[in-house]
């Protein structure tokens, strides 16, 4: 498995498919070809399906237009087998093209290729499996964080430090926002509402309102094109960082636990990226709602004092019931139901936890059993519950307009 650094990254919404990825595969080729006098850039399958409310387009043109003027051609009906998110890229001169790169954007910011091995980021992590690394914790007497620890060394906690501040700095930014959110949906920004609303509640219905507010806020300011941090994807942002900020208000942790549960939760992110997809447009929303969630019930269930067999229970169970989840994003805007997924995903992740945390950690549907049907569920979903905005609720919602 990769570095922790590559599964959370920090960017831009809305999409870390649709705009992170190409925006990188945009850098990558510029760089090899500024002299270029134009550039022809052909989106596939869902990159093409959604590109638009993605902002696909706008994230490539504002790096190659730099340069030179760039056309766009949108091909959704060519669905490529390496991956559904397919790109050429083409440098002309004279009309004629001087050099051409066929790159996939495989989900999570992260580009791909079967041509470009180096594009794989180095193998830090030796055991890809949550059994055999809960087989290390029973053997070593260690927890996850640890495992982490071991694996990449002291220089992640700074990086990690960085990415609990930017996850904190985003939800100050969504609570602070209000207004309709841009792509013609005339979403209003909730965030804030829920917010001075908690204060009006009890504490059963104030907690759960400022929970949903974190999310909210994040996922708010994803939709908007502001500043997030993948995790483990963009359209799924909003569920971990409001339930570490939530516990953390709640309970004042040392920075340094916030930072292992961050940790903690990065490695169920990793077992589920390596092992199947944290993809929408690849296995459906259960690869990015349902792998957050799992992340945010793993470190949650730290942060409450789980055993490692406990925490690894919270991941699975989390996971386990988001199974066949679909994306189908309304108008191929990361708002509808993207958002509201994101606070119901943050809560269920803390039912979760709490659950695992009353039991002995002891069940019989393990975590790799989970992402394994995580994999073949989202393999066997038709391909307009996959991102392309043609079934599901973006197909009856447009009829029912």
């Amino acid at each position: 498995m990769e570095s922790l650094k590559v599964l959370y990254k920090v960017g831009h919404g809305p999409s870390s498919s649709h705009t992170m990825g190409p925006r990188k595969a945009a850098e990558i080729f510029l760089a090899k070809n500024s002299d270029a006098e134009t550039f022809r850039v052909t989106l596939y399958g869902s990159l093409a399906a959604t590109g638009k409310g993605h902002l696909t387009d706008t994230a490539i043109r504002e790096v190659l237009e730099k340069s030179a003027p760039t056309e766009i051609i949108w091909c959704p009906e060519i669905v490529k087998e390496y991956h559904t998110n397919g790109m050429l890229f083409e440098a002309l001169k004279s009309g004629e093209v001087m050099d051409q790169w066929t790159i996939y954007s495989i989900g999570g910011g992260n580009i791909a290729s079967p041509e470009m091995p180096q594009l794989a980021g180095e193998k830090v992590y030796p055991i890809t499996t949550a059994e055999e690394i809960l087989a290390w914790c029973d053997r070593e007497g260690k927890s996850w964080w640890e495992y982490v620890q071991d694996c990449e060394g002291d220089e992640i906690w700074p990086y990690l430090e960085m990415i609990w501040e930017t996850m904190c700095r985003t939800i100050d930014n969504g609570l602070c926002n209000d207004g309709v959110l841009p792509g013609g949906l005339k979403v209003a920004r909730k965030a804030s509402t829920y917010w001075l609303k908690a204060k009006e509640y009890g504490p059963t219905v104030s907690n759960r309102s400022r929970l949903y507010a974190y999310a909210l806020a994040t996922a708010e300011e994803n939709a908007s094109g502001g500043e997030v941090v993948t995790a483990p994807t963009c359209g799924s942002c909003g569920v971990l960082p409001a339930v570490l900020r939530h516990l953390n208000k709640l309970n004042d942790y040392h920075t340094v636990r916030i930072l292992r549960a961050l940790a903690t939760a990065g490695v169920f992110g990793n077992i589920a990226k390596t092992n199947a997809s944290i993809s929408g447009a690849e296995v459906g929303c259960q690869g990015e709602i349902g792998v957050a969630c799992a992340m945010a019930a793993a470190a949650a269930c730290q942060l409450m004092g789980g055993t490692p067999a406990q925490i690894e229970y919270a991941a699975e169970m989390a996971l386990e019931h988001h199974l066949g989840l679909t994306c189908d994003p309304v108008c191929g805007l990361v708002q509808i139901p993207c958002i509201e997924r994101n606070a119901v995903a943050a809560a269920r992740a803390i039912d979760s936890a709490t659950f695992a945390i009353l039991s002995d950690g002891k069940h019989r549907v393990t975590f790799d059993h989970v992402v394994a049907v995580m994999k073949e569920t989202g393999h066997n979903l038709p391909s307009l519950y996959r991102e392309t905005a043609e079934g599901g609720l973006a197909k009856h919602y447009r009829a029912k307009e």
